[in-house]
């Protein structure tokens, strides 16, 4: 469903997208070979014309060895030493029900960085892989219920709860409870 208006990070963010393929020197084929999602949904990433999922941008994060936050702070202007909490960028997945806000100061450079992730009631996120083989995570459930699936382990978070585990292939959160979860989540580079 296209928005009647684009989203100006979305702008960017598929201008980014497809800097980092032309990069490359790749085609839509061949991303779309390396990420396993369609050509048309790539396509339509880089132009805008859909607001890409936190599958998507996994998926493409990994093939580009990048963190998700790696990638949108690539979209940013200028990077800052301080981001006030009405100033910190939210993007959202409408689809799977997933908020997630960018709490550190955004920067390319930097090993580590910490997301807020808020989850509505049921939502279920799967990724296929990690952005970067060997990602660290540290997950501190603020509110709510939360579980984590890695490595085949299902992990049930509640409140004050926190996970530190490192990322080598899919993983799930889902959130457990009757009422939305939020949680903190620490990522640092291996």
């Amino acid at each position: 469903m296209k928005q009647d208006a684009m989203d100006p990070v979305d702008t960017r963010l598929g201008a980014r997208l497809a800097e980092l393929r032309a990069e490359r020197g790749w085609s839509l084929g061949e991303l779309a070979e390396r990420s396993g999602v369609s050509r048309s949904t790539l396509s339509r990433a880089e132009r805008a014309e859909i607001s890409p999922t936190a599958s998507l941008l996994n998926r493409l994060c990994a093939v580009y060895g990048r963190t998700m936050s790696q990638l949108l702070s690539e979209v940013e202007a200028e990077p800052a030493l301080l981001v006030r909490a009405a100033d910190q960028r939210v993007w959202e997945d409408r689809a799977s029900g997933f908020v997630r806000r960018s709490v550190s100061p955004p920067h390319a450079g930097l090993r580590g960085e910490l997301v807020e992730g808020r989850l509505a009631p049921g939502a279920d996120i799967a990724y296929d892989r990690p952005p970067v083989p060997g990602l660290e995570q540290h997950i501190w459930v603020l509110e709510g219920a939360l579980s984590v699936t890695a490595q085949d382990v299902e992990h049930f978070l509640d409140a004050g709860d926190c996970l530190r585990l490192r990322v080598w292939g899919p993983t799930r959160f889902w959130c457990a409870g009757d009422r939305a979860v939020r949680y903190v989540l620490a990522v640092v580079l291996p």
